[in-house]
């Protein structure tokens, strides 16, 4: 499977200067664990997580460093943590230089890719543009798919499938994409993401199911989950 199969797509996102606060409500209101920072030209130049804002100074929360650890540490090390707890943009806190794979990569090297480098998600580009992302529970959901299944990779017509169901979306007043993810096998489409309400839930579904050439579709959307 491929990056593109399997991504949360489109991706809600922030600006470099971006106050931490809207940056947290963001995070909150679409229940996403983190934003790709984009600069004017749509281009990634880093990402905010939640690991970057919960040691904070205005919480209460900055970490404690006995004196030894401070002797230890470089001039270098002690500013970059003065300014991740006290930086008031997204500038500040990102993690920049951020890994990012394209629409093509293949699943198991986006796996080896999250497990060598210690991080839980990647930003997905086509032509030099954010189309989505994969974070570890997007490998989950495509692992899920398989009990029954055959192991093969999703075909065109399934591609195909989850592409015309998503365009469906797009002119949808009632939907939101950036809350759902979409796996298409076999005919059948799977739905994973975030609803606002059981009316929203029954809708999708009943768009799914009215998708030309969805053979059946297997619903485990929630109110209350995490999209990535």
């Amino acid at each position: 499977m491929l990056a593109r199969e399997v991504m949360a797509s489109p991706v809600v996102t922030t600006t470099a200067d971006a106050a931490i606060t809207d940056i947290a409500d963001l995070m909150l209101k679409h229940k996403v664990s983190a934003l790709p920072v984009l600069d004017a030209d749509g281009q990634v130049i880093g990402i905010v997580s939640e690991g970057d804002l919960i040691q904070r100074d205005e919480i209460g929360t900055l970490p404690h460093r006995s004196w030894w650890l401070s002797a230890l540490g470089t001039k270098a090390q002690l500013a970059d943590e003065f300014i991740k707890s006290h930086g008031a943009t997204a500038s500040a806190v990102m993690t920049a230089n951020v890994l990012t794979v394209s629409a093509d990569t293949p699943l198991q090297e986006i796996a080896e890719i999250l497990e060598r480098k210690k991080v839980k998600r990647l930003p997905i580009l086509e032509d030099g543009k954010l189309v989505g992302i994969v974070s570890r529970a997007n490998l989950l959901q495509a692992l899920a798919i398989q009990r029954g299944a055959a192991q093969d990779a999703p075909s065109p017509e399934d591609r195909d499938l989850r592409q015309r169901f998503l365009d469906t979306l797009k002119g949808e007043p009632w939907a939101n994409s950036a809350h759902l993810n979409v796996i298409a096998k076999q005919g059948v489409l799977y739905l994973w993401g975030q609803v606002r309400s059981q009316k929203e839930r029954e809708a999708l579904v009943l768009a799914a199911k009215e998708t030309p050439g969805v053979k059946d579709v297997v619903d485990h959307t929630d109110r209350s989950v995490t999209v990535y």
